[in-house]
């Protein structure tokens, strides 16, 4: 006899079976919060509402305004928190040709406007100018100067230029960012790939990890780069598991980081009482698994709870292959042959934005055995230096054929939105 379970995978799902004969089997999840009965009244209280004594009422008389919205690898719900924002920025005086929108690319290859639907409702693409930030287009940024860690510090100077600076985003778990939301849509999302770099090189320090904030150096940069840069306003959603609104913050940026991550912690923090010997862990579905670039995020959690020596098995669609040229050709041109060789060369070689992916995804794979189930060819998986699944139950019977009734195994259906405590009862 066997239990049948299902997991994200792109914009499906994918069903696998466990025999019974295994009678240790959890399902880590983050909290069942419900989501909010009218999310579009949600974000409506959060502005009428704002933390921090930050209102956009005293902000009438400005001229031009700009806000920094995420790509097409963040389910943020601009549905419900772009237009009651939008609307009080004309309620200001400011008509809608002087409100620019720009999405906040990063590092990650520069929208193009045919791709704008996938991250801003067509309505607002029609009344309001859209740009979409490319971290290479020195020409196109202003430099302000270096924060106490020595990020140099250029921006998009169209966001610079605007008199009133807004982010929207979503605060979450992040790896070794602690959290994402408040400025960092305009720190890291508006910002050149060298600034984004500097910041990015302390992902080795002490602190830099999930749900770390005020210890975090990354995360503290980028707070201090927003006050560089001048952030005036940001409107943020906490998310429960099914990526619907539970809360909308708005107001001051770093009142609303205060004000939620105490929740995010209620939300995804989650006890477990010992590491698995298998764990099968998934992003959560699209748009996390887009690309490997994005999935390896799931690999985080799902390593922090499998045992030195242990398995995992990440469910992760990766329709556009592996993200970044940068980390495929680091991890195929030949110079390494074993994640313990990707370790070696990354301490050896000049930070680059690309080659600390593999550096995360070679921190965990040199101490858990990673199988990859994706839409990717085997050859493209295996020049990752991963190994490649024939489908998803085929890795499951081919990991439980060593492994004894007794094992441990975890099933994670949305592993990066979890931050799993291991060591406390579950």
């Amino acid at each position: 006899m066997t239990r049948e379970f299902t997991i994200p995978y792109g914009r499906t799902t994918l069903h696998f079976t466990i025999p019974e004969a295994y009678v240790h089997v959890d399902v880590i999840t983050a909290a069942d919060v419900p989501e909010a009965a009218d999310p579009l009244a949600t974000v409506i209280r959060a502005l009428d509402e704002p933390v921090g004594g930050v209102s956009l009422a005293s902000f009438t008389g400005v001229r031009s305004a700009a806000i920094a919205v995420n790509d097409k690898t963040r389910p943020v719900p601009h549905e419900y928190l772009l237009p009651p924002l939008l609307e009080r920025l004309e309620a200001l005086g400011l008509p809608p040709e002087a409100i620019t929108l720009v999405i906040a690319n990063g590092t990650h290859t520069p929208m193009p406007p045919e791709e704008f639907e996938r991250v801003i409702p067509p309505a607002i693409l029609a009344r309001y100018p859209v740009i979409s930030h490319d971290c290479d287009d020195r020409s196109a940024m202003v430099y302000l100067g270096q924060t106490s860690r020595g990020t140099p510090v250029w921006v998009n100077r169209r966001y610079m230029e605007a008199d009133l600076r807004l982010v929207v985003g979503n605060i979450e778990p992040h790896m070794f960012m602690g959290f994402s939301g408040g400025v960092k849509s305009a720190a890291v999302g508006v910002s050149a790939r060298e600034t984004i770099a500097h910041n990015h090189k302390m992902l080795t320090l002490p602190g830099a990890r999930m749900n770390c904030y005020e210890e975090n150096p990354l995360r503290m940069d980028v707070e201090e780069i927003g006050r560089m840069i001048g952030v005036h306003f940001a409107l943020n959603a906490i998310l429960n598991g099914r990526k619907a609104i539970v809360k909308a913050i708005a107001g001051d940026p770093l009142a609303v980081m205060q004000a939620g991550i105490p929740l995010v912690r209620e939300i995804a923090v989650t006890p477990v009482a010992a590491p698995y010997d298998l764990v099968i862990a998934s992003s959560g579905g699209a748009p996390k698994d887009i690309n490997f670039y994005q999935a390896q995020k799931a690999l985080v959690p799902a390593a922090m709870v499998a045992r030195d020596g242990g398995t995992v098995i990440l469910v992760a669609a990766c329709p556009e292959g592996a993200g970044s040229t940068v980390f495929e050709r680091f991890m195929s041109d030949g110079q390494v042959s074993s994640m313990q060789e990707v370790l070696d060369r990354f301490a050896r070689e000049e930070f680059q934005i690309g080659k600390h992916k593999a550096y995360l995804v070679a921190r965990d794979a040199v101490r858990v055995n990673v199988r990859l189930v994706s839409d990717m060819p085997p050859e493209a998986v295996r020049a990752l230096l991963l190994t490649p699944a024939e489908s998803l139950q085929a890795a499951i019977d081919a990991a439980l054929a060593g492994l004894p009734p007794s094992a441990r195994i975890a099933i994670m259906p949305a592993a990066n939105a979890v931050v799993p405590m291991l060591g406390s009862a579950a």
